[in-house]
């Protein structure tokens, strides 16, 4: 039985899948076959992205992963014993068939007292950062994503568990084909990584005028897009402070933690205000995932201070362009009375990152987080803003 009783739909929208070998290979032509390997090195397997070892994800078969919410109490109490990682994490555990399949994970989502959620993939996130300079493997790898993903999970399933196809964005014809083979098979919103999209002359911001095909298809298709945090290239802009190799997100610096915890989401939803494209858009709708909401503030006065300086760069008022445009899901620990205050609760919702170690291990236990809020405000955070903007209707009690 659910820890919480509600009595209002819950809607998670951050749960994860972990991918097993084939989710990037088995759909790759053969021409593209190499690009994507695993080797073993010293006894633990390894995942090969044409030609180099990664280290992004320090197990990426996924056999044995983390507990959930393994690192609940150390976000939300620090570690005042200077408990190491290893500590921290506890005893692994081998992956459940609810973290590799939809059937499965639809009696745990019961379980957890979970109605809805949105679920994203894991390893994902390190494909298009280390193919940058080749956008066309880009795009090829990650519609093998999408085939696989849509094989073992649907991108709706059930109306309960709505999988997030990934679009890149270096080619926007192709971006633009992919889109409509996702919406052709149920997609109800689609995940864009943020951060600069890689092209054959450099990157460049995806709000400027060249993406505006891409942001209209979205917005008359009436789907929202989803910013998960992501590996977004920032690896590069460090290294001149800090040099590293490879982002390690489960090696952190206390440098790299404090500047890769809000920068990639800040600088992409100043792209999509400051170059226009949600002002271009103004239906378009952008939810931004397991990113926080420390950033949001700040953004708001620079926005609003930088439009008061020069307001003839803007196609209108940024602030309003960002919260009427802009869905942020605060994390847990955060102050949700000034985040609601700031952007509306309306604009407002719950993800738990289940079952990722630094997720809640109990995800509905969110809502105590919620306490002083109105009880109307509590139930569209915890599910009906994203059942409205995903056009998910609740069933009908029997």
């Amino acid at each position: 039985m659910p820890s919480r009783e509600l009595n209002f739909p819950v809607f998670d929208a951050d749960n994860h899948f972990y991918e097993p070998r084939e989710a990037l290979t088995k759909f790759l032509p053969d021409a593209y076959k190499n690009v994507i390997d695993y080797v073993d090195v010293r006894g633990r397997t390894k995942i090969v992205v044409r030609g180099q070892i990664s280290d992004y994800i320090p197990n990426p078969t996924f056999e044995v992963v983390a507990r959930p919410g393994a690192q609940e109490d150390y976000y939300r109490h620090g570690n005042p014993e200077g408990k190491s990682y290893r500590e921290i994490m506890g005893e692994p555990m081998k992956s459940i068939p609810a973290f590799r399949e939809p059937g499965p994970r639809l009696e745990v989502m019961d379980e957890l007292g979970l109605d809805y959620s949105l679920m994203f993939p894991t390893l994902a996130s390190l494909v298009e950062e280390r193919m940058k300079d080749d956008p066309e493997t880009i795009h090829v790898v990650i519609h093998a994503l999408n085939e696989w993903m849509h094989e073992t999970w649907s991108f709706n399933y059930k109306d309960r568990i709505f999988a997030t196809p990934v679009i890149t964005l270096p080619i926007v014809d192709k971006a633009l084909e992919e889109l409509e083979w996702c919406l052709e098979r149920g997609a109800r919103t689609v995940l864009v990584r943020p951060a600069p999209v890689p092209g054959f002359r450099g990157t460049r911001s995806f709000g400027l005028p060249e993406f505006d095909p891409f942001w209209k298809a979205c917005e008359d298709a009436g789907i929202p897009v989803a910013m998960h945090a992501s590996d977004s290239g920032y690896n590069d802009f460090l290294n001149a402070w800090e040099p590293s190799k490879e982002f390690t997100p489960f090696k952190p610096t206390p440098f790299r933690m404090i500047a890769m915890g809000k920068r990639p989401i800040e600088d992409a939803m100043t792209a999509l205000v400051c170059h226009g494209a949600l002002s271009r858009h103004p239906k378009l709708r952008v939810i931004s995932v397991e990113n926080g909401a420390g950033w949001v503030k700040g953004l708001i006065k620079s926005l609003g201070d930088t439009y008061a300086k020069m307001p003839a760069g803007f196609v209108d008022d940024p602030v309003a362009a960002f919260k009427r445009g802009v869905y942020i899901t605060p994390f847990w620990e955060e102050n949700f009375a000034e985040i609601v205050e700031i952007m509306g609760a309306d604009r407002c919702a719950f993800g738990s990152d289940w079952p990722h170690p630094e997720g809640l291990s109990d995800p509905i236990t969110y809502v105590d987080d919620l306490k002083g809020l109105p009880a109307d405000d509590v139930a569209k955070i915890m599910g009906g803003n994203l059942m409205e903007l995903m056009k998910v209707k609740a069933p009908v009690p029997a």
